[in-house]
């Protein structure tokens, strides 16, 4: 296995390197506004992963991504040109869909947002559902109870 700082810099210089030949030399008319955002590679730098998105449609993406599959071999050339490896890793591309999710997650906290103001909205003007004084007081009870206490004597140190 590899130092994993080692694997960082792999990947790091694999993102790099796959953005500068996107930029530079790859000019299919397929390929669209293309941020290349991450790069992985594995343990035993033979596999490489890289994440990209892109500005526009679904078929502005699926055009990139065959844009990117037809480039693939000139982009593992000199991948594996510039990082002096035995062998060259595999280039795998996956579209980073981060921005959807997010937008996703936006919305989902816009509507508990909304939901909250909607409760908050309901409870201040709620009343309670029972009587004021929900338990039952017997007045008649507590002054019998009085009235019994006053007449026992304390049977302490008195001659009977």
């Amino acid at each position: 296995m590899s130092d994993p700082a080692k694997v960082r810099r792999h990947a790091e210089r694999v993102r790099e390197l796959v953005a500068s030949v996107v930029r530079s030399q790859i000019k299919d008319p397929r390929l669209g506004m293309i941020t290349i955002t991450d790069a992985r590679i594995t343990a035993d730098l033979r596999d490489a992963t890289v994440f990209y998105t892109v500005l526009g449609d679904a078929v502005a993406q699926a055009d990139t991504a065959a844009a990117l599959e037809s480039a693939k071999g000139l982009l593992r050339s000199t991948v594996g040109k510039a990082l002096g490896l035995r062998h060259s890793p595999t280039l795998t591309f996956v579209l980073d869909d981060v921005q959807d999710q997010v937008k996703h997650i936006d919305d989902l906290l816009a509507a508990a947002r909304n939901a909250d103001a909607e409760v908050q909205r309901l409870a201040a003007r709620a009343e309670y559902a029972g009587e004021p004084q929900p338990y039952r007081v017997d007045d008649e009870t507590d002054e019998a109870d009085e009235a019994t206490d006053a007449d026992e004597t304390p049977r302490g140190g008195e001659a009977r």
